[in-house]
């Protein structure tokens, strides 16, 4: 329930981000996307971030570009402070920038983002990394070649190499140290002080100082002072330490770096012709309908072809990514696109461009890609990989569940899940387009035991009581058949969550015709179970005076038996037969 990200920046290159207070983000208060290039931040404040500590979150300074420099950068309470992702074509420098108690490391975060520069970049209470990564960040493997660290301070700082020629260096670091890099001078000051400087220095055959704003320090000292030196340096202890958080507030803006010409205010963007408005206020809004059977929209029947969305794998390699299919609630922090978090009107698009009518939408089998091993175990972390596939329920921040992130609040519903859906449904209303909305997913339930044990509905994973056993009874050490305790409406504790469940997938798209309702993807589930959805579907539909579109598809004697039910037969408006 908070912003994700402060600011991306994609498809830009020769941009600044500077002088600018963060607070409450989840992902990254920055976040320069691959196809930024030559991008500065500077004199950025990163503050109270809010989140589970877990996978692909607080990763506060991230980039995915090159030629990006940070610079002069402040994080509080990161996981990944400062960092460069996936294959990062570098060089990119962090230079002057510092962390107050982070969570994780600092470094290369994924695959092979080389050349890189951490120029007096000082971690709080954990790592500063270049090294293999193993199957760590979904098989990373070795994060980078031919870095550097420089006049560095972390808790341990790791500095390996890949290979000969392409060696990781530390200079001049603190730090508790490990790795087959290239090491000189560790806790020792060195010249310069900067080595981006030195550099820019040497390539601009200038001196600039003024533009680098280095934190001055006093790096001489001796454990043999004279007795006056002694007694100005006892004086000097009294007087506060000049931080790098209070350097950075002390920046002036440059009023010539600003210019407000040609720049339009927010009140020139709105739509200020009244035709126009008027076209927009009364444009004719579709409706879907069946008349004669037959699912119509405008007088035309509504033909084409049913695209299922993933439920339970995924990758973020960029390979990968290009064979992905569109998905609704997939999401994946801090990017949007095919494969990752895809733009709603981009799915709406590829549906009509392919002949999709339908988009067939059920919630993930598992949240976090570490359990595609299909490993029954505890994770030791919640450190998930994406992409992740939303569930249904809020995460209570309460205890942590099986895969290592906070349990689930079966009574709270994830807003941005629901949100998804029905920014999905209104738009593909007026495009004549069908979600069908399954309730639930009956893959959780049953097969292998890896299906359910991160299922939030599982006793171990949420705070609400459900009451299935614990430990789980693996049969044969492997399988799981809970579908009977899970379809027994008469545990008051479940029933009541089914109940509230099933009105939330009401509620939700109560003014959308575009939407279908059925019961489970996969579904062979028991009469009384059905019977027990339609009378809640029945029971809502009387409350609130709306209809929904409601899909009988189930077994076929189960689909007999409410067909011979006349009470329940009459809230069925469509049969679909698949099982």
């Amino acid at each position: 329930d908070h912003c994700w990200t402060g600011i991306s920046v994609e498809n830009a290159e020769n941009c600044w981000i500077r002088k600018l207070f963060f607070r409450h983000f989840s992902g990254s208060a920055v976040i320069l996307q691959p196809t930024s290039s030559k991008i500065t931040v500077e004199d950025c404040i990163s503050t109270q971030p809010v989140s589970e500590i877990g996978g692909m979150r607080r990763c506060t300074f991230l980039t995915m570009g090159q030629l990006n420099l940070f610079q002069r950068c402040y994080s509080e309470h990161g996981i990944h402070d400062f960092s460069a992702g996936y294959c990062a074509a570098g060089p990119n420098a962090f230079v002057q920038c510092e962390s107050y108690e982070s969570f994780g490391f600092s470094g290369s975060i994924d695959s092979w983002a080389c050349g890189l520069l951490f120029d007096i970049v000082n971690i709080d209470g954990h790592n500063l990394s270049y090294k293999n990564l193993g199957q760590d960040k979904n098989g990373a493997g070795w994060n980078t070649a031919n870095s550097t660290f420089w006049q560095c301070t972390a808790a341990g700082i790791e500095c390996f190499s890949p290979a000969e020629d392409a060696k990781n260096r530390a200079y001049g670091c603190w730090a508790q140290f490990s790795g087959d890099g290239e090491w000189a001078e560790s806790n020792n000051h060195i010249e310069p002080r900067s080595l981006f400087y030195a550099q820019l220095n040497e390539r601009l055959n200038k001196d600039c100082s003024l533009r680098a704003r280095i934190l001055p320090k006093e790096l001489e000292a001796t454990s043999s002072p004279t007795v006056e030196l002694a007694m100005e340096l006892a004086q000097k202890a009294f007087i506060p330490k000049l931080t790098l958080r209070h350097w950075i507030e002390q920046v002036s803006v440059d009023e010539q770096l600003i210019s407000v010409v040609q720049v339009k205010n927010i009140d020139e963007l709105k739509i200020t012709d009244p035709e126009e408005k008027n076209n927009i206020l009364n444009r004719e809004l579709k409706r879907v309908s069946i008349i004669d059977g037959r699912l119509v929209m405008g007088g035309g029947l509504l033909v084409g072809k049913k695209l299922d969305v993933p439920w339970w794998s995924g990758k973020l390699r960029t390979s990968y990514l290009a064979k992905s299919l569109p998905h609704i609630t997939r999401f994946v922090p801090g990017r949007e696109g095919l494969g990752v978090t895809d733009r709603i009107d981009s799915v709406i698009n590829y549906m009509k461009v392919n002949n999709y009518l339908v988009i067939d939408h059920n919630y993930g089998l598992w949240y976090d890609r570490r359990r595609d091993d299909h490993e029954r175990v505890r994770r030791l972390n919640g450190d998930v990989w994406g992409p992740f596939y939303e569930q249904p329920f809020k995460r209570s921040g309460q205890g942590t569940a099986w895969e290592g992130l906070s349990k689930y609040d079966l009574t709270q519903p994830n807003a941005w899940y629901w949100a998804r859906l029905k920014e999905f449904a209104g738009k593909a209303e007026q495009e004549g387009l069908l979600l069908f909305h399954e309730n639930y997913f009956q893959h959780n339930i049953l097969e292998a035991g890896a299906h359910w044990v991160d299922c939030p509905w599982r006793t171990a994973n949420n705070i609400n009581r459900t009451d299935f056993p614990e430990p789980v009874p693996f049969a044969g050490d492997k399988r799981i058949f809970m579908a009977e305790m899970f379809y027994d409406i008469n545990h008051p504790v479940r029933r009541e969550l089914h109940r509230q469940y099933i009105r939330k997938c009401l509620d939700n798209f109560a003014d959308c015709s575009n939407v279908v309702q059925l019961i489970s993807a996969e579904f062979t589930g028991p009469l009384h179970f059905v019977q027990f959805w339609l009378d809640e579907i029945a029971a809502w539909e009387k409350e609130t005076g709306k209809h929904a579109l409601v899909a009988l598809s189930t077994t076929k004697d189960v689909q007999a038996a409410i067909l011979t039910d006349a009470k329940r037969a009459s809230v069925v408006d469509i049969i679909d037969i698949r099982y």
